[in-house]
Formats: structure tokens, sequence, C-alpha cells
């Protein structure tokens, strides 16, 4: 497959399937169909070149590809008998994007079904709307692929045996599934940042989906200062892009990113829906880490960072969020404040729980060069290695393991 087609089914994926899901009713079904509409493309599409419209081709042959299924399946019947007008072929005409405006969102109330513990509903969003691996997200939840499967196919059935699963979600109970949607919405982000496989490190039109989707959570719940501060806080990332990745293509860490290439406009919004969140009173997990993302943004340089902040704004996200990873990043502004000596220290407590966290090692491996104990670095790194980076951190690994090898030859 080229890169190019990969690049658009995995764009087009999440509208796809949201808007296939509202037709048919069935997760399952609407995979199946996206499925098959794309192995279609890959025959048709190199010989007669792409549709003006490619997610108007790949919706009409999906919507008519599961009409062919509802009428040879049996287990269809009921489906058919309720939807027969729905289901006629239909021509190759652009979608209604009004209509399918909020289908993702649609789709990730569905996968938040509150009969679904967090685990799972973080999951199916992640299987069924960003299209990842069994393997890729077996091993965000450090279980077995075979594992995830069946867990997440239990997921699909117990959503399917609701008999309101598919229907959109009142007021009332868009409000008590807020928390895990917003949680997918930060996730699909996060997967656009920084991708878990392939080629990319960033999959920009990801994020830009996740921003989109997050603008319609600030919208339908404008007193909610979380869905504000979700906001702010994707723009805050958003914002350095163009810094992220230098012209011959490598990772630029925070600290050594051009502060010029950060986009201001997007900073001066996400500014102000900081403000915006914090007046509204409310002290959630989005708050705290928008602030810290506010923080960088404010600083003209690394020199200017206020680490002594952004450390108490890691400690109150702990106090909320008292998770390992958290804990990780409180230790990384300490040793701007302290030293690599106090913060390789602070990480020693963390070590098992982090044992298969590849940032975790590099973190380590990066504290240890400071130190000069370069045999430990190079093994930092190398563990890093075994953990699945992408490409692009593979490369910027092996140079660190490169200038260990050289500081050890000329001690």
């Amino acid at each position: 497959m080229s890169d190019w087609l990969e690049a658009t089914f995995a764009l087009l994926r999440p509208r796809a399937l949201a808007a296939l899901t509202r037709l048919f009713r069935d997760i399952d079904m609407a995979e199946e169909a996206f499925a098959d509409a794309c192995l279609k493309a890959l025959t048709v599409w190199p010989k007669d070149g792409a549709p003006r419209d490619p997610l108007a081709w790949l919706l009409t042959t999906a919507r008519n590809s599961g009409l062919d299924h509802v009428r040879k399946s049996q287990r269809r019947a009921a489906i058919l008998s309720r939807h027969i007008e729905e289901f006629q072929p239909m021509p190759a005409e652009t979608p209604d994007l009004d209509e399918m405006r909020d289908d993702v969102l649609r789709l990730l109330f569905i996968c938040c079904h509150p009969e679904l513990d967090r685990r799972d509903q973080i999951a199916i969003a992640l299987r069924v709307v960003l299209g990842l691996s069994m393997e890729e997200i077996a091993s965000g939840f450090l279980v077995k692929p075979k594992t995830m499967e069946q867990r997440i196919t239990r997921a699909k059935k117990k959503i399917s045996l609701s008999p309101v699963a598919f229907e959109t979600p009142s007021p009332a109970e868009r409000g008590a599934r807020l928390g895990e949607v917003s949680l997918m919405v930060y996730l699909m982000f996060s997967e656009g940042w920084s991708t878990s496989a392939g080629p990319k490190q960033i999959k920009l039109t990801l994020c830009e989906e996740a921003i989109r989707l997050a603008r319609l959570l600030a919208a339908l719940f404008p007193a909610m200062g979380e869905q504000a501060a979700l906001l702010a806080l994707l723009l805050f990332q958003h914002a350095r892009r163009h810094a992220r990745i230098d012209r011959g293509g490598k990772l630029v860490a925070l600290d050594d990113q051009d502060r010029g290439l950060w986009n201001r406009a997007d900073i001066a919004e996400a500014t102000g829906l900081l403000q915006k969140a914090k007046r509204t009173g409310h002290h959630g997990v989005y708050i705290v880490q928008a602030a810290i993302a506010a923080t960088h943004a404010q600083a003209a340089s690394v020199g200017d960072t206020d680490w002594a902040s952004i450390e108490s704004h890691y400690a109150a996200l702990y106090a909320l969020q008292p998770t390992p990873v958290v804990r990780l990043n409180q230790i990384a502004a300490q040793a701007k404040l302290y030293g690599a000596h106090h913060a390789l220290k602070a990480m020693e407590p963390l070590a098992q729980d982090l044992s298969s966290y590849r940032w975790f090692h590099a973190m380590r491996g990066g504290l240890l060069q400071e130190t000069g104990d370069h045999r430990s670095a190079i093994t930092a790194f190398e563990t890093v290695m075994t953990l699945g980076p992408t490409a692009l951190e593979r490369v910027a690994i092996t140079e660190k393991i490169a200038i260990s090898h050289k500081n050890l030859r000329n001690v």
C-alpha cells in the first residue's frame, strides 16, 4: 500500500466509521464495510485515479457493501426489516457535512457506554475510532494482544445488546459520560502528536480532528471549565507543531525548539480559554495540564521557564491523578531545579511500575549522561530501543547512544 493511500484511509477512518455506525447501528458491521471499501479502493484508485471526494467514495462503497452483507446474512434479518428503506444503494455524492459534523463525537459517546468500565471504553475507542492495531493497544495496556482482542470483542457485544446504545445521548447522558469522552479526545490528540507506530512522529490531521471535537465539547458544555481547558491544552501543544521536527526530519526536544516557530495565534486563543476555565472555579486535570503548557508557552526561552511553577503544577496534578507517569513528569521538572542526581534518586521508586514505559528509560538515560555515567546511560537507551520507539525516536536514541560511546572512548 502506498504511503498516500495509507494516510488517506487513516485520515478518513474516524468520520467514515462514525457515519457508518450511525447508519448500521452496529460497530462490527461498520468496520467490515469500511474495510471492504478500502480493499476496493486499493484496486480501483491506482488504476482509475483517486476520486474527487475520497470520503464520499468510501462511504458509498462501504454503504453498498454493508447492504450486500445485510441481504446475505440471516443474522442481520432484523436490521434489514427495520431499515430496508435506509439501506438503498446510493450514488457517489458528497456527504452532508452538517449531518456528519458530530458523528465522530457521537461514536465516542457510544464507545463510552456506561456499562463498560473505563479501560474497555478506552480500548474500544482506540480500536474503532483511531484504528490502532491490537498489538499497539495491548502494548499500552501491558497485556497480550489476544487478551486485548477478547476484551474489545466483549465490549462490542455489550454495546450491541443495549437497546439505546446507538441513540444520540440525552443532555443528562452526555454529561454523565463527559469525562470519558474528554479522555478519548485527549488520547486522540496524543496519538496524533506522538504516534504509537509507523514512520511519522506527528499526524497533524488527527491532532486537528481532536481539536475539532474539543471545540464541539466546549460548545456543548460552555459552563464546564474542564472543556475549555481541554481545548486550551490541545492548542498549546499544537502551537509547537512546526518546531517539533527540524528540516532534516529529526525530532527536536522542547528545550531545543525554535520558539519563533510557535504559533502565537494558537497560544493567544489557548491563553484566553484557560483564563475562562479558571473563572468557572473548577479545578480539574485539564486545567492543571493547560496551566503547565501555558507556563512553557509564556517563556521566551528555556532559561526563562518558571520551573518552580511547573513543578508545583505537577504536584497539584499528582494530587488529582496519582499515577507513576504524572510523578515522572514532576521529577523531570525537579531535575531542572535540583539537578540530575536528585532526579535519578527520585525515579528509583518508579522503576518497577514504569519498567515497560519507554519515556522512563529515555529520561533516565539523559540524566545519566548529564552525570557522566555513560555506561549506564547506554543500557537505559538500549532498553528504550526494545520498547517500540517510533522511527524518529529510534534515530534520536541511536544518536544519544553514539554520544555516550564517544565519551567512553575519550575517557
